[in-house]
C-alpha cells in the first residue's frame, strides 16, 4: 500500500525540478522541512489517543458536513436509527485528490474522501494532523480529524461515503487513463478508498451516496446545463454507480428521482440556494438513507 506521505514528497520534489529559482526551490525545501516536523509531532500524538467505539461513520463533503448540530444529516440518521453516527464530513472536500503538484498552500487534498479512506485503513492521520492546523476556512476541521482518529474501525459497522459535487465543481476528470486507481481522478478515487476500506476492514459496510441534483441561480442554470470542464453532473453520478457495481458496494441513488426538478422553482424546495439542502432536504436525505438502512440491514 501506498505511504501516505508519498503524495507530498512527490510532488515538492517535482515541484523543484521543474522550478528554476533559487528562492522557490529553498521556500519548498523549508515548508518539507516544517512538514516533516509537524507530521513525526502529530503522529506521535495520535498513536497515544485511546480508541473509541462507534456504528456509523460518514464522510462526504458540505452536503452531509454543513451542519454539525442536532440538524445535520449525519445526526438525524443515527437518531432515525438509534445508532452512534460519526460526522467525518468536510465541507469544500472532494472524494478524489486535485493538486499533482502540491501547492505549499492547498492541503483539503489531504481531506479528500480518498486520503481519509487511506489514514484510516492504515491507521495513519499523520499528514492530516499536520496540514489540519493550516485550514483556517472551517473552525470544525481540527475537531473532526482529531475525533476520527480515535474511532476504532473494527467495532464500526457502516461506512457511508458521500463526495462527489466539488470534484465536479473543480472539473476532476471522472475516468482515470492509465491507472485505475489514480486518484486525481474521480473514478480512480472512488476505486481506491473503497479497496483500501475493504482490505483493512472487510467487515465494514460500504454504503456510497451520490450527490444531489443543483441549480446555479447565480448563473441560471441547473446542473444538467452547468459543464464546468470534467462533465455534467449526472456523468459523475453514472459512473459512482458503475464503481459502486463494480467493486461489490451499495449505494444510495440521490440524484434520479428525488428532488423535483421540472420547474426552475423547485429549486427553493429542498435547497438554501440549489445546492446546500435546507430543512426540509436535510430531513428527507436522512430519512432516506436510514431507511434505506433499516430495509436492508444485515443480521449479524
Amino acid at each position: 500500500m501506498q505511504e501516505p506521505t508519498t503524495h507530498i514528497y512527490k510532488g515538492v520534489l517535482e515541484g523543484m525540478k521543474k522550478d528554476g529559482s533559487r528562492i522557490k526551490i529553498a521556500y519548498r525545501i523549508a515548508a518539507l522541512v516544517c512538514f516533516l516536523v509537524l507530521f513525526g509531532v502529530s503522529y506521535k500524538s495520535v498513536g497515544q489517543q485511546e480508541k473509541t467505539g462507534c456504528d456509523i461513520v460518514v464522510l462526504g463533503d458540505s452536503i452531509l458536513g454543513q451542519y454539525r448540530s442536532d440538524v445535520s444529516i449525519p445526526w438525524q440518521i443515527g437518531d432515525i436509527l438509534g445508532k452512534t453516527v460519526f460526522n467525518g464530513a468536510l465541507g469544500g472536500t472532494s472524494m478524489s485528490r486535485n493538486d499533482r503538484e502540491w501547492s505549499v498552500g492547498y492541503t483539503k487534498d489531504c481531506l479528500s474522501v480518498t486520503a481519509l479512506a487511506e489514514a484510516i485503513a492504515t491507521q495513519d492521520f499523520g499528514v492530516q494532523q499536520a496540514v489540519r492546523s493550516r485550514e483556517n476556512a472551517t473552525g470544525y476541521f481540527g475537531v473532526t480529524i482529531d475525533s476520527l482518529c480515535t474511532i476504532d474501525f473494527e467495532e464500526v459497522e457502516i461506512l457511508l461515503m458521500g463526495a462527489g459535487v466539488n470534484d465536479y465543481h473543480a472539473g476532476t476528470p471522472i475516468y482515470p487513463e492509465d491507472d485505475d486507481y489514480d486518484e486525481y481522478t474521480y473514478v480512480g478515487a472512488l476505486r481506491s478508498a473503497i479497496r483500501n476500506i475493504q482490505e483493512a476492514y472487510p467487515d465494514v459496510r460500504i454504503v456510497l451516496m451520490t450527490p444531489t441534483y443543483a441549480w446555479y441561480p447565480d448563473k441560471n442554470l441547473t446542473c444538467e446545463e452547468y459543464n464546468l470542464g470534467g462533465g455534467l453532473l449526472e456523468q459523475y453520478v453514472d459512473a459512482e454507480c458503475q464503481v459502486a457495481q463494480e467493486m461489490g458496494v451499495e449505494i444510495i441513488d440521490l440524484y434520479h428521482d428525488f428532488y423535483p426538478h421540472e420547474q426552475w422553482e423547485d429549486w427553493q424546495i429542498y435547497t438554501d440556494d440549489g445546492l446546500h439542502p435546507n430543512e426540509a432536504g436535510r430531513a428527507l436525505i436522512a430519512e432516506t438513507i436510514a431507511d434505506y438502512l433499516k430495509e436492508t440491514e444485515v443480521e449479524e
